[in-house]
């Protein structure tokens, strides 16, 4: 059985970021000032899935008012057009490499504008203490995960040949071994720096210069003007009514909608009579899933150059109709290029009930392998997503907002329970979002027994390249073969597939109790007092 505690608990695919979090909440932090800390040692500790070089979104929720989100997702290079790119001799952006370092990272902004909503909370804790088990951890040396072994050993050959990648993540040219250590000293540097200048200087500041700088050197078309002109914004989250309580989701360009409309149809369906087990339960929630796949394919991009809200895409109608393309004995039609991705969600929730659901990414393993000279930030490669056909929906532009398969989940139920929860994994985000809510909510199982039970992955993944649907091997045998007798194409995993993801889920009870579930996929922990 789970511990429950009352003071604070948070959640992590790192154990090392989830105690960093919980240190912050003993000393009286909230749930921002835990985030933060949890992002800064997760970003040292688990390093081929986060980096400050990467995006970020957050979903929060202070009791008696609606959750707000923040979009810390960085643009395109004003120098990043079609005419560039081909002028490169592509006829694709790379995923590796300087032309796919094309986006700002916000990562950081989000961080700022998080704590700027933390001082209204009466939030006093300074940056340095936020960030110094990150830069303890990266000075000492952090200890290699089997995880980070396995995703460097698989990536070698396309990641070594990249600007400081050798140098700062291989020994003797080879992936380091599992258990054991190396450090991170430039990183721990520009921490440390942050800390004491303030985080906009990532921005606007020397950390800034020497950033531009060494995108410059390597062929990147990103410029200390791009940086300047960076900021986080504060929004309104996608919602959506269930017959469970209200569900909110992170706005485009993320696929928060997908996570919501999966849901939507679910509950028009009805699940409770199922087995969360077995074929039936497996079966719709895959068809939802192609069904809200079809509508992001069709609309979801940088908001400002999508033809219809996000929220739009969620109403009654939408729904009601992608419900009626659902056929319960029959696999609709599948077999396209899914999208991969390597992420982190964390949850924290404080002891004043404030919640929040947060997810940071750099795309791929190591982003686009580049490690800056001077400040030892990987760079992400989101911008690897946008297309260089001038029709496409992500066709790239000057400051557009890559497509981002991130989206932090939050709960709010009818009985008064609160539940930040998330994953990672690309196109698996939605789908494991899609197990833990409904394994709690329509089948009453704890977070822990939600996340630990057997999953289920359509499509490609990080490490995974085929589009099959692909089930974990606890899954009975009956299942298998009523899901291959359905039409669909079943791949058999391992027992506990790292590939279907790192889930988490927190959960605030109606009296104040709180528990929470993390991922044995994963190398994370649940962690409170």
């Amino acid at each position: 059985m789970s511990p429950t505690y009352k003071n604070g608990i948070a959640v992590a695919p790192h154990a090392a970021a989830a105690e960093a979090a919980n240190h912050i909440l003993q000393e009286g932090g909230n749930a921002i000032e835990a985030m933060v800390a949890a992002a800064a040692t997760i970003a040292v500790v688990y390093p081929h899935m986060t980096a400050i070089g990467g995006d970020a979104f957050w979903v929060i929720h202070e009791p008696g008012k609606s959750p707000i989100a923040i979009d810390a997702c960085g643009g395109a290079a004003k120098n990043a057009t079609i005419d560039y790119y081909k002028q490169q001799g592509v006829d694709a952006i790379p995923m590796r490499g300087p032309l796919a370092a094309n986006t700002v990272a916000g990562t950081i902004s989000g961080w700022d504008a998080a704590l700027q909503l933390s001082r209204t909370w009466r939030g006093k804790m300074p940056v340095s203490m936020l960030v110094a088990d990150a830069i303890k951890r990266a000075r000492e040396g952090i200890i290699v995960t089997k995880s980070q072994f396995a995703s460097t050993a698989a990536k070698l050959a396309e990641l070594s040949p990249q600007p400081g990648f050798s140098d700062s993540f291989l020994v003797e040219g080879k992936a380091p071994d599992a258990g054991s250590r190396f450090a991170l000293p430039r990183l721990a540097n520009t921490l440390e720096y942050l800390a004491k200048a303030g985080l906009p200087d990532f921005y606007r500041g020397d950390i800034s210069q020497s950033i531009a700088k060494d995108l410059a050197s390597v062929g990147s078309p990103l410029t200390r003007e791009d940086l300047a002109g960076h900021e986080a914004r504060f929004c309104e989250p996608l919602r959506v009514v269930h017959s469970e309580g209200m569900l909110y989701n992170m706005i485009p360009p993320t696929q928060g909608v997908v996570s919501l409309l999966i849901l939507s149809i679910l509950d028009k369906l009805g699940l409770t009579s199922l087995d969360p087990l077995g074929a039936d339960y497996v079966h719709l929630c895959v068809e939802a899933t192609k069904q809200a796949f079809a509508i992001r394919d069709k609309y979801v991009t940088d908001p400002l150059h999508m033809i219809l809200r996000g929220q739009s895409l969620l109403e009654e109608v939408v729904v009601n109709a992608l419900v009626k393309n659902i056929r319960k004995d029959r696999a609709a039609p599948w077999g396209k290029e899914s999208q991969p991705g390597d992420t982190v969600w964390m949850g924290v929730i404080d002891g004043e009930g404030r919640a929040v659901s947060f997810i940071q990414s750099i795309y791929h393993e190591f982003g686009c392998g580049i490690v800056l000279n001077e400040s030892g930030v990987n760079w992400q490669n989101r911008g690897a997503s946008f297309s260089l056909d001038p029709k496409a929906l992500l066709a790239i532009k000057p400051g557009k907002k890559p497509f981002h398969t991130l989206n932090p989940a939050l709960a709010l139920f009818k009985d008064g329970r609160i539940m930040p929860y998330g994953t990672m994994g690309g196109d698996g985000q939605p789908q494991t979002q899609c197990a833990v809510f409904t394994r709690v909510a329509n089948f009453g199982m704890s977070p822990q027994d939600a996340i630990t039970a057997p999953r289920w992955l359509l499509g490609r993944t990080w490490g995974n390249p085929s589009d099959t649907l692909k089930l974990e091997s606890r899954f009975d045998a009956a299942v298998f073969a009523e899901l291959s007798a359905r039409g669909h194409e079943v791949e058999r995993l391992g027992e506990f597939d790292e590939s279907v993801g790192h889930a988490g889920a927190l959960i605030r009870e109606k009296d104040g109790n709180l528990i929470g579930g993390f991922d044995p996929r994963s190398d994370g922990g649940v962690v409170g007092f």
